[in-house]
């Protein structure tokens, strides 16, 4: 089910976030840009993921970021770098699991963490407590945006207490997209506008960027 967006969803953003930390997904690989850290370029002087940070850090209690490789890169970021707890970069749902296991070992007062791609520079400001409101509203085990008719559910609520079931599912049943794990559960999807533009573009291309460049005068830079 999807709901709208519900009056006074800003005024009740911090009632929500004080319990839930971000972890921001930076493990692509970036190959249709030739390589590298789709999150470290620039759009309007600022990069992707200074502009995620931004965007979720009001929303959360504490952001984590996840990458492979040398963490050093990121250091200006000033957030901890976690790496894929599952070898082999199996895609974004290896990143959510390290998300809920850091969550485990340093928040074992969290119940909910949010995942959100590094790359989406737009995200919505209200983005923590609609899904949050969905999940409760819905009694679900998940919550996931939507957009234009598409779903993206590499951005969600996770429920730190389903970690053990989701590395089950990674590692012994080789399970790569989120879809065909989180429709195992009670999952609540929630649906923002597209206009003026769409909260969860993300830069995948090069061409990417340049519509980035377009849309962040849209989104007031």
């Amino acid at each position: 089910m999807s709901r709208r967006n519900p009056r006074g969803t800003s005024a009740r953003a911090k009632s929500v976030t004080t319990k839930i930390p971000g972890v921001l997904l930076a493990g692509g690989l970036a190959r249709r840009m030739g390589g590298g850290d789709k999150p470290m370029r620039t759009i309007g002087g600022r990069t992707i993921l200074d502009r995620v940070i931004a965007r979720l850090a009001p929303q959360c209690d504490g952001l984590i970021l996840n990458a492979n490789g040398d963490p050093a890169r990121f250091a200006a970021f000033g957030l901890p770098v976690i790496a894929d707890g599952v070898t082999d970069f199996p895609g974004p749902l290896a990143g959510i699991l390290a998300g809920l296991d850091w969550a485990a070992a340093n928040r074992p007062d969290v119940r909910l963490v949010l995942s959100a791609a590094a790359d989406c520079p737009f995200l919505p400001r209200d983005l923590v407590a609609r899904l949050h409101d969905a999940l409760e509203a819905e009694n679900a085990e998940l919550a996931v945006a939507a957009s234009g008719g598409q779903s993206h559910p590499v951005i969600g609520l996770w429920s730190v207490g389903l970690r053990e079931e989701l590395r089950h599912a990674l590692v012994v049943e080789d399970i790569r997209k989120i879809d065909r794990w989180t429709a195992r559960y009670r999952l609540a999807t929630v649906t923002w506008p597209i206009e003026p533009l769409d909260p969860f573009f993300n830069a995948n291309t090069m061409d990417d960027i340049a519509e980035a460049e377009r849309l962040a005068a849209l989104d007031g830079g």
